[in-house]
């Protein structure tokens, strides 16, 4: 179904991280006139009704997560999109399987992504091939200012929810020995030595998964239908 022409594609953010969520939704700011985000959820389902939901797979690549399954079968949600940097052939089947409409690379900037996302309301399909070494053209991820990679990043965050290099591995597709190069680089980086130094140091550093959930607040248009407040509204956190 093609979206109304009157007015912009509704999105839902997605992922357990709020930096995560808070960065994809800026980047798209800009680009109103075609994409609105309207909710972002850190570890919750969106509770609006929305076109599209852009699950962010940061610390999620093997999409072994329940909560897709959920996303995918909401009744509030037109099309669920991955927003990835990974995407093998193994994982686009497993996407297809469960439900997921696309996937489009975190290397698009925000006007290609808000492009990309109105394609996908309208029906075109679109499973991309994203490199190794990831781009985040959001420019926003947990310890960037600190000197961490992306790659370097979703690693940390995953030691910091207490899985081992063998399940880092399992779930974002590299091999022991590539996950074992990363942490030393980014152990380097955050000024550690041991695992619990650096579960430590992820907690204190935003690593640690959150649960947040924004109500972005509406349009004019939409506050003269609706009669909504003007404000963002938090509906749920846990520190």
């Amino acid at each position: 179904m093609s979206p109304a022409r009157d007015r912009p594609v509704s999105v839902a953010v997605v992922n357990d991280h709020e930096l995560i969520v808070r960065g994809v939704a800026s980047m798209l700011t800009p680009y109103a006139d075609l994409v609105r985000v309207v909710e972002l959820d850190a570890d919750l389902m969106p509770v609006s009704p929305v076109d599209v939901a852009l699950y962010d797979t940061f610390t999620h690549t093997s999409l072994d997560e329940p909560d897709l399954d959920d996303l995918a079968q909401s009744p509030r949600i037109g099309r669920l999109v991955l927003y990835t940097w990974v995407l093998t052939e193994e994982l686009v089947v497993t996407a297809r399987a469960r439900g997921v409409h696309s996937a489009l690379p975190k290397s698009l900037d925000g006007a290609s992504l808000a492009a990309a996302l109105v394609k996908v309301h309208e029906g075109a399909p679109h499973l991309a091939t994203v490199p190794d070494e990831p781009v985040m053209a959001s420019q926003s991820w947990p310890g960037r200012d600190h000197g961490l990679t992306p790659r370097e990043s979703e690693i940390i965050a995953l030691v910091t929810s207490g899985l081992s290099n063998n399940e880092i591995a399992e779930r974002t597709y590299l091999s022991i020995n590539s996950v074992k190069s990363y942490i030393r680089s980014a152990y380097r980086t955050m000024g550690v030595t041991t695992r619990s130094q650096a579960v430590l140091w992820g907690i204190d550093h935003g690593m640690a998964p959150t649960r947040m959930r924004v109500l972005l607040p509406p349009t004019p248009a939409e506050k003269t239908t609706v009669g909504s407040s003007s404000a963002p509204e938090v509906r749920e956190r846990d520190g």
